[in-house]
Order: structure tokens, then C-alpha cells, then sequence
């Protein structure tokens, strides 16, 4: 059985830093698109950032680029999200999801966390 465990949300400050964390079980593949999306409330599910395995290639949507790092630890099954310079609008529940081959898109992933919410105060 497939499992992601997304950790790390909380409040901060508008400007502060945030790391997510994503545990993953059970995923077995070196061929696989794995990243972060979000929901705010009344709004649709959006991508945050891929990443790919095996060669790392990373994207981000256009609103956190620049401030948000992806990152995995492949030997601790683990993918991380550093976000900085937050802001009000950064506020909704993160999930982390994963699939196999390289078409990272909210529509087509194949298993998704439980989320961790995330919320930025002005």
C-alpha cells in the first residue's frame, strides 16, 4: 500500500519560512514524478512544484518560484518543500502526491497525502 505522510505545516508570519516534509511508503519505482500541490479554501487544487526521478529535473508554478525549494532524500524516502518569504496568499492545505513516470499535473497523479495545513498571517 502506498502512503504519503506530509508534515511540517503551521502558522507564520507573512515573510517567515516553512519546511514541508512528505514520507513516503510502499512507492517502489525509479521512473516517477512526486511533488507538492495546495488548496485554499474555495479554490481549486494547484501545483507547487515537481520534482523527477531519477534525473532531479524540478518546476514550479509561477507564484512561488524563487521563494519555494523542492528537494528529495531518496535514501530516507522523504521529499521536502522550503518555502520562504511566505505571504497571506500562500495560505491553504499542501499535499504531497506521486506517480509513476514524468507527467507531473494535479489531474494525473496516482497517490495522494492526507495535506498539511499551511497558514501565513499579514
Amino acid at each position: 500500500e502506498v502512503q504519503l505522510q506530509a508534515s511540517g505545516g503551521g502558522l507564520v508570519q507573512a515573510g517567515g519560512s516553512l519546511r514541508l516534509s512528505c514520507q513516503v511508503s510502499g512507492f517502489t519505482s525509479d521512473d516517477y514524478a512526486i511533488g507538492w500541490f495546495r488548496q485554499a479554501p474555495g479554490a481549486e487544487r494547484e501545483g507547487v512544484s515537481c520534482i523527477m526521478n531519477p534525473d532531479g529535473a524540478t518546476h514550479y508554478g509561477d507564484s512561488v518560484k524563487g521563494r519555494f525549494a523542492i528537494s528529495r532524500d531518496n535514501a530516507r524516502n522523504t521529499l521536502y518543500l522550503q518555502m520562504n518569504s511566505l505571504k497571506p496568499e500562500d495560505t491553504a492545505r499542501y499535499y504531497c502526491a506521486v506517480r509513476f513516470g514524468r507527467l507531473c499535473d494535479v489531474k494525473n497523479m496516482e497517490y495522494w497525502g492526507m495535506g498539511t495545513q499551511v497558514t501565513v498571517s499579514s
